[in-house]
């Protein structure tokens, strides 16, 4: 008989249940004070001298559960020399550290001598979840622009400024080399053109203003800064060219790339935490041309390459006129040749219009001369409306190849990771190049590369090849310098090499310059 027992056991097991995820959300980042113009939840400004104002960025987000969690103030830029590689740089990290459920904070107080520019704030949650748009810290130190890139003496030159110093302080510098004997500004190797400004800049202290700083008066024509100071030490640049009061007012002009310029600047000026440039970010379409530049308004690579050129015309006394993309976009082929004999341009002359690319190619139809002193020359094709440029396509896609102009192609970039002399190739036919240089075929000079050109398929006929860097870019990516001339007499000149005016204070650099000059200066 089987006898029910109403007591028994029960053996229960509990299963442990994994915590709940942690999902971080409700993020938004403010300075503690007075939002900058532009500021929101996204985005703040600081500007940490100290003062008490703005000096730190307060990071607030809420926690579903307890979490470690993580912060990396990023940089979004490009390594250099090499813009079309876009870098995020890790500034500072905070280690992890466990928050409980509910609304939290992260302070950072960025030290005195962070570089003025956005940074991006990276969360992390470990085994979490975060939201996919990370709020963005403005680093506010003295950001400055022109609205145009030239003026003619007598023209108000108005700049908008954006700074919460209460005071500053305003001079222009032009790049002289010595030729102004006055007070020196080191970092622009200028002299001072006017005597140091002192404004009360109080009521601009949340939101950017527009200030004319400077009517040029009889200033000779060429590249000036203007340099924008406050008491915390804080300062910043802005470059403009002083064009002449009447184009031709010398036979030769000097070009600067003004357009180039601002392609290369990673100024991130919506504030999305990535530089307004299509080398950092696929989602830029057009920049805008009246933006400061970063590095303190100097524009990219403007001390390697730009300035050398520059110092060289100072110290060989050359009388020249000074123009930008925007002047050279204005006028006609005729009227270039009607102006001026030789047209000059030192820098990386990438980005042109459609009509900057006809007056050139008129002028050199006309028989004006042409000097192209680096690499990767009328490559772009872009289009300016109002402030702002857009890339339509490459020239040699629209059946305009730029060696049929420049005489030379660009074949490509190594970044300056190897960098080569050249190899004289052509003494025997253009001995005026290199006379007094002590060159001859097979001799070697210098070194160069990051970017290269070489004659191509479209080089008008008769084009030689001077000087060359063998294999640069592997096989067969030769480097070629060379030399054309046409039946109308134009004689055109590429040095094949990005950074071949960035030795032109140099022997023999100094003596082939000279050389080139005098032999495309004369009608």
């Amino acid at each position: 008989m089987l006898r029910h027992d109403p007591w028994y056991h029960v053996r229960v097991v509990l299963a442990t249940l994994p915590p709940p995820t942690p999902h971080l959300s409700h993020v938004m980042v403010d300075n503690g004070s007075t939002p900058y113009l532009g500021d929101g939840k996204w985005l703040t400004t600081v500007s940490p001298n100290g003062d008490g104002f703005r000096d730190k960025a307060y990071v607030h987000f809420t926690l579903s559960a307890p979490a470690r969690v993580s912060l990396n103030v990023v940089e979004t830029a490009t390594e250099k020399g090499d813009p079309e590689q876009p870098s995020l740089r890790v500034i500072k990290r905070f280690p992890p550290r466990t928050f409980a459920a509910g609304f939290r904070t992260i302070v950072w107080q960025p030290a005195p001598t962070t570089a003025p520019r956005t940074y991006q704030l990276r969360l992390h949650v470990f085994r979490g979840t975060v939201p996919e748009r990370s709020p963005v810290v403005r680093v506010q130190g003295i950001d400055a622009g022109f609205f145009k890139p030239s003026y003619a003496p007598g023209d108000d030159a108005v700049l908008k400024v954006a700074t919460d110093a209460e005071v500053l302080t305003f001079q222009v510098f032009a790049y002289s080399g010595g030729r102004f004997p006055t007070i020196r500004d080191l970092r622009t190797n200028g002299q001072a053109m006017t005597a140091p400004a002192r404004v009360d800049w109080s009521s601009h202290r949340n939101a950017p203003a527009s200030i004319s700083v400077v009517r040029p008066g009889d200033w000779p024509s060429g590249l000036y800064f203007l340099r924008i100071s406050a008491r915390d030490g804080r300062i910043g640049y802005a470059p403009f060219i002083v064009r002449p009061r009447t184009l031709g007012t010398h036979r030769i002009a000097i070009v600067l790339g003004t357009q180039t310029w601002q392609a290369y600047n990673f100024a991130d000026a919506n504030s999305d935490g990535w530089g307004d440039s299509w080398y950092v970010s696929g989602r830029t379409h057009a920049v805008d041309l009246t933006r400061g530049f970063l590095d303190f308004g100097i524009p990219f690579r403007f001390d390697d390459w730009d300035l050398t050129f520059l110092t060289w015309l100072q110290q060989s006394g050359k009388q020249v006129d000074f123009l930008s993309d925007e002047d050279l976009d204005g006028v006609t082929g005729d009227q270039l040749a009607a102006d001026y004999d030789l047209l000059v341009f030192p820098g990386h002359e990438e980005y042109v219009t459609e009509n900057e690319l006809d007056a050139v190619t008129r002028f050199r139809n006309l028989g004006g001369n042409l000097a192209f002193l680096a690499a990767n020359n009328m490559f772009w094709h872009v289009r300016i409306n109002g402030s702002l440029m857009s890339k339509v396509g490459k020239w040699r896609d629209e059946g305009r190849p730029e060696e049929s102009l420049v005489g030379a192609q660009y074949i490509g970039s190594n970044h300056g990771r190897v960098q080569q002399p050249y190899v004289v190739t052509g003494a025997a036919l253009a001995p005026w190049l290199f006379a007094n240089t002590g060159l001859e075929n097979g001799s070697t000079f210098g070194r160069y590369g990051i970017e290269i050109d070489a004659a191509g398929p479209g080089s008008p006929k008769g084009t030689i090849v001077l000087a060359k860097i063998p294999n640069l870019l592997g096989p067969g990516k030769t480097a070629e310098m060379t030399y054309y001339e046409t039946p109308a007499g134009a004689k055109v000149f590429d040095a094949g090499a990005i950074n071949f005016a960035a030795s032109a204070t140099t022997p023999p650099v100094s003596q082939l310059l000279e050389n080139l000059w005098t032999h495309l200066a004369a009608p």
